[in-house]
């Protein structure tokens, strides 16, 4: 496996050990839901902020999963899981097999709340090691209690896995993670740098027996086999004036794109797992926020006739990932016994 980060020391956790190796097969796509309260993405980051209104919203998408034979996995912060009304969503879809559930963890809204509240330690492997478990172990407990199943999937609140995160998952009887972004730096907001991390599934951790499945990134274009380092030295803070990156993506050269209907078209997600599909990639994870389904709650639907698009958009993804591409939806743990097979 191909790996540039100097970021990552030999003694960190996070490092990737070995590829995850699949057999041939039809596409698989893994819909994954960063479930949480709802909140001002661009105010500080503030403890009364729980309210869980947009989990009512979730049937719309829902519907649409299982019109198509998509397993759905919602990720789970404290506030959802504590809430009485919001929780029994996930334990009747869980219970019943249409859809898996997972943890994620916001620090500043999931006890015990010791730490200061600031943007640093909104990313949890930038907390105290003991702090960071003390905090995935009450969600762990609280998931458990509430939902009647005891998780084992973990997604980083805003991304935000450290060096101390595999061992603490470990522990708590985790196996699989999906905090990984490749080809993003978030270093200069306090939080991890992903850049050179690979894009496909891959094993870290003790005794490599964690499951990574990164979010699905990629640099279709004519140049597209060199896009990641074009993409970073485009994006430079020197060259930022010249607005090279916009450039590059209107004349077909290489473009970043992220696979999400937030603030991504339809066209892009699907110009995206063409790409990706032609160069020979299996897995794909298409990802959004709880919040994003209820009108106001984020930044990318404002209004219901915005809704209406978003969930518009949703459906044309996964009808044409399902029918013209020939694949079909996933769940993390089939991902890891495909891999574990293979």
């Amino acid at each position: 496996m191909s790996f540039q980060n100097p970021a990552l020391r030999d003694g960190d956790a996070r490092r990737p050990l070995r590829p995850a190796r699949f057999d041939n097969g039809a596409p698989l796509l893994l819909v994954v839901i960063d479930t949480e309260e709802e909140f001002d993405w661009s105010a500080p980051f503030d403890r009364k902020n729980r309210a869980v209104t947009n989990i009512a919203e979730q049937v719309h998408a829902q519907a649409l999963c299982e019109r198509y034979g998509v397993t759905p996995t919602y990720i789970i912060d404290y506030p959802v899981a504590s809430t009485p009304e919001s929780v029994a969503v996930f334990r009747d879809w869980a219970a019943s097999g249409r859809a898996v559930v997972g943890a994620h963890l916001h620090p500043w809204v999931n006890p015990p709340e010791i730490e200061d509240v600031n943007r640093r330690n909104s990313y949890p492997g930038n907390l105290e090691p003991e702090v960071e478990r003390a905090k995935l172990e009450a969600l762990t407990r609280t998931i458990a209690e509430n939902v009647g199943q005891r998780p084992t999937i973990y997604k980083a609140g805003r991304y935000g896995i450290g060096p101390n995160t595999p061992g603490i998952l470990s522990e708590l009887g985790y196996d699989i993670d999906l905090s990984v972004v490749p080809a993003t730096n978030y270093d200069g907001d306090g939080g991890p740098d992903f850049r050179g991390f690979p894009h496909e599934p891959y094993w870290f951790g003790p005794d490599a027996s964690l499951f990574e499945v990164p979010l699905t990134r990629g640099f279709p274009g004519a140049l597209s086999r060199w896009g990641e380092p074009i993409y970073e030295l485009a994006s430079q803070a020197a060259l930022q004036p010249l607005r090279l990156p916009g450039i590059l993506s209107r004349l077909g050269l290489v473009e970043r794109i992220q696979m999400t209907p937030e603030g991504i078209t339809l066209a892009e997600n699907i110009r995206l797992a063409r790409h990706l599909a032609r160069i020979g990639r299996r897995v794909f994870t298409y990802a959004y926020h709880s919040s994003t389904l209820l009108p106001g709650g984020s930044p990318y639907v404002r209004t219901m006739a915005d809704r209406e698009r978003f969930l518009q958009d949703i459906e044309g993804f996964l009808k044409f990932f399902t029918t013209e591409l020939g694949g079909r939806g996933t769940t993390p743990q089939e991902l890891k016994a495909l891999a574990q097979a293979a």
